[in-house]
């Protein structure tokens, strides 16, 4: 995986997915200054245009353009399929109103929304999405695919492995490890480790019965 400290990449920028997410993302290629071709979304019924950019086509016509490319697509495993089927120029992208400390290395593909903050001496994987307002304190080891949700707190020294999502407003305390393909509900608060993939809610968080 690459990594990146630069805040700003200046890129023709064409993202994968026209949803919901893509628009949130479409906003960031603009707010730090790149320049955004279009979309590229695999449904046949999508409209032609997305926030006045073109739908330039299917997903498999990516390979006819030279740019950088940001899957924008909410699903951690969807993501995950199209960054390993196609062997893209990935980009990461960092809101300029988001705070990012000394020392953090930053993933191709991931993206860091408006207001969120990633403290010093956190590495943060490929194609993870850092959700406005949230924050990821210092030491933090976020693996790949990750999604931490709008408001969403990482204590310090915290560990995240692949494809797990934090949940709205969900809190980790310091020094916990989450293993790979968890789901933290929105609001739960993590005060130990979990070490069997899963969905967990409440306060503290547990699977549920």
């Amino acid at each position: 995986m690459r990594f990146s400290k630069r805040k700003i990449l200046m890129y023709d920028v064409i993202i994968i997915g026209a949803g919901g997410h893509a628009k949130v993302v479409a906003d960031l290629v603009l707010k730090t200054g790149n320049r955004l071709l279009g979309f590229l979304d695999d449904n046949k019924d999508m409209s032609e245009k997305v926030l006045g950019y073109g739908v330039l086509g299917r997903v498999k016509n990516c390979f006819g353009y030279n740019a950088g490319f940001v899957i924008g697509i909410g699903g951690s495993h969807e993501r995950k399929r199209i960054a390993e089927r196609y062997g893209l120029d990935y980009i990461a992208l960092i809101h300029p109103s988001a705070q990012v400390g000394i020392g953090v290395e930053i993933g191709e593909g991931t993206v860091v929304m408006a207001n969120a903050v990633v403290n010093s001496g956190t590495r943060i994987g490929g194609h993870c999405i850092i959700n406005s307002g949230a924050v990821v304190e210092h030491d933090n080891r976020i693996g790949d695919f990750v999604h931490v949700s709008p408001n969403a707190s990482l204590g310090g020294d915290v560990s995240v492995k692949e494809l797990t999502h934090i949940g709205i407003g969900a809190a980790v305390k310091n020094g916990v490890s989450i293993c790979g393909g968890c789901t933290v509900g929105a609001g739960a608060v993590v005060v130990g480790d979990i070490n069997e993939s899963g969905t967990y809610v409440g306060v503290p968080a547990k699977r549920p019965e």
